[in-house]
């Protein structure tokens, strides 16, 4: 597989979590070890995941990694809706971080998929 920078998936991630970042910097401080931590840490997972994946030696692991920055590309998704819900974000923002999440996710199912046809 190629370098991981050169996925498209892993750019879109990256570019999310900068986003992430930039908005969680405005939640309350009381705040600060539990949502934005959390939400934090689920977005900085998926290109890390889909990186350290794409350097594993046997194919199997790399599809392992992926469903794994999937499942948190998911977890972020969730936390956007509590963001929104608790009134952290408003509702033209969320709209747009669920859109690139429902993105990553969409690309890295595929991504999955191609590689697990990919084996046989």
């Amino acid at each position: 597989m190629s370098d991981y920078k050169d996925l498209e998936v892993w750019r879109k991630s990256h570019d999310m979590l900068l986003d992430i970042y930039k908005i969680t910097s405005t939640y309350p401080k009381e705040e600060m070890y539990g949502l934005v931590s959390q939400i934090r840490r689920a977005a900085v997972s998926i290109p890390t995941n889909i990186a350290e994946g794409n350097g594993r030696l046997h194919q199997k692991e790399y599809i392992n990694f992926l469903s794994i920055s999937r499942g948190s590309a998911m977890e972020v998704e969730c936390l956007l809706i509590v963001s929104k819900d608790l009134a952290y974000i408003n509702q033209t923002k969320f709209q747009e971080l669920s859109r690139k999440c429902q993105s990553i996710i969409h690309m890295l199912s595929k991504l999955i998929n191609y590689l697990r046809n990919k084996a046989y």
